[in-house]
C-alpha cells in the first residue's frame, strides 16, 4: 500500500513547487494523476518500460487496452510516431492543445508494452495548464489513461480519483472538477480515410471541417458489443465507464422515451429493486423513482457531457439496484455522451417505440 499524496494546485496557474514534486516522482517511474480538460489521467513515463506496467496494475487494466501518450509541444511528436502527414499537421494546428486524440504509426523507439504491442501510438497535447506544467518539468512524454480502476466511470475530480486509487499511486494534482467531462475523440490517421474510434471533446462536425471525408467506425455507433481482436484505441474494447448498479438506457423520440421510462421505473419498482433515473431537465420533473439525477437541458449538450460520469459515480454513493437512463441527440457532443451511455449499460438498450 502506497501513500498517496495530495496536491492542490490552482487549474490556470499551478504552483512550480509542487509540479516540481509531481514530476520527480514520475522521473523516478512513480505515478501521478493529473487533471486534464476531459478527466483525470493516470500518468507514467511512457518511455519506462516498469512505470508504464505499474499503470497498468494500479487500474487493473488490461495490458492490450493501450494507453495515450501525452505531450506539451508538437515537436515531441517526432521521436514518438514515424511521421507527421499534412493532415496530422493541420488537425494539430486546429485542435492542439485541445481533446483530441491522433493515432500514428509508432517510432520503433516507443516501448511495445506502451502501445499494447500495436504498430500504433495514440497522441494528444491536453488543454490544461497542470496538465501541460507536469509533462513539460517531467521532460518525457507522459502515458495516461483515465486515473479510475478499470470498468468504471471515468473520474473528473480528485476525490474520483482517490475513491478508486488511493494507496495505489503516489500522487494526485488537485487542480478541481475537469472542464468537458468525457474523454477526448480518438481519430485513426493509419487509415484512410481517417476514422473516429472513439467520440470525445472534439466533435464529428468540428473535425469535418478540417477534414472533411473523416469516417465513423461502427464501434462509435453500436447499440450492441463489437468484437475486436486488437484495439487501436482505449474505450473500445473493454468494458467501460459501468456504475456499480445494472443499468438500461432508452432510446427514441422523447414522448416515447418518457413512457417508456416510467414503465420501466414500475417494473423495477414492483421488483423491490431501489431505482435510479438519469435523466433531462425536461424529463425528471415528470418521473417519480427512489434517486432521479438530470444530466442537464437536453438543448445544453456540453452540460450533459460533463455531468456525466460524476452522476453515474453518484449513483454508487446512493447504492441504487438498477439505473433508468434517458438518451440524448446524437450530434455534437451528444454523440460522446450517448457512446458513454450505452457502452455503461452494458449495450442494455430498451427503444422506446417497441
Amino acid at each position: 500500500m502506497k501513500k498517496t499524496l495530495v496536491l492542490k494546485v490552482d487549474s490556470q496557474r499551478p504552483d512550480e513547487e509542487k509540479i516540481k514534486i509531481a514530476a520527480e516522482l514520475i522521473k523516478n517511474g512513480g505515478l501521478v494523476a493529473f487533471p486534464t480538460e476531459t478527466v483525470y489521467g493516470l500518468g507514467a513515463n511512457a518511455l519506462n518500460v516498469e512505470a508504464v506496467l505499474e499503470l497498468f496494475k494500479a487500474k487493473n487494466r488490461p495490458l492490450d487496452n493501450p494507453p495515450i501518450v501525452h505531450v506539451s509541444d508538437f515537436k515531441d511528436l517526432h521521436a514518438l510516431v514515424e511521421e507527421v502527414s499534412c493532415a496530422a499537421q493541420m488537425l494539430t494546428e486546429a485542435f492542439w492543445p485541445g481533446p483530441l486524440t491522433l493515432i500514428f504509426k509508432r517510432s520503433k523507439d516507443v516501448p511495445e508494452v506502451t502501445v499494447a504491442c500495436l504498430d500504433t501510438i495514440a497522441i494528444r497535447m491536453p488543454r490544461h495548464n497542470v496538465a501541460l506544467a507536469l509533462i513539460r518539468e517531467s521532460g518525457c512524454p507522459i502515458s495516461a489513461p483515465s486515473a479510475n480502476l478499470a470498468g468504471k466511470p471515468s473520474p473528473t475530480s480528485a476525490e474520483h480519483v482517490l475513491d478508486d486509487l488511493i494507496g495505489r499511486i503516489d500522487a494526485v494534482l488537485d487542480a478541481g472538477p475537469t472542464h468537458i467531462g468525457v474523454e477526448s475523440t480518438v481519430l485513426d490517421l493509419t487509415v484512410d480515410p481517417p476514422q473516429i474510434l472513439r467520440p470525445g471533446g472534439t466533435t464529428y462536425e468540428d473535425l469535418r471541417k478540417i477534414l472533411p471525408k473523416v469516417e465513423l467506425n461502427p464501434v462509435v455507433t453500436a447499440d450492441k458489443a463489437l468484437a475486436f481482436e486488437k484495439a487501436r484505441s482505449p474505450g473500445v474494447k473493454h468494458k467501460h465507464y459501468a456504475p456499480d448498479a445494472e443499468m438500461v438506457v432508452v432510446e427514441g423520440d422523447a414522448e416515447h422515451v418518457m413512457s417508456k421510462m416510467k414503465e420501466l421505473i414500475e417494473l423495477y419498482s414492483g421488483e423491490g429493486k431501489k431505482v435510479g433515473v438519469l435523466g433531462t431537465d425536461e424529463t425528471v420533473r415528470s418521473l417519480e423513482a427512489d434517486v432521479i439525477k438530470s444530466m442537464g437541458s437536453r438543448t445544453d449538450l456540453a452540460r450533459v457531457a460533463r455531468n456525466l460520469f460524476k452522476q453515474l459515480r453518484e449513483f454508487n454513493v446512493e447504492h441504487v439496484d438498477v439505473i433508468v437512463a434517458e438518451s440524448v441527440l446524437t450530434e455534437g457532443l451528444g454523440l460522446a455522451v450517448m457512446n458513454r451511455l450505452r457502452k455503461a449499460a452494458g449495450y442494455r438498450i430498451v427503444k422506446a417505440s417497441e
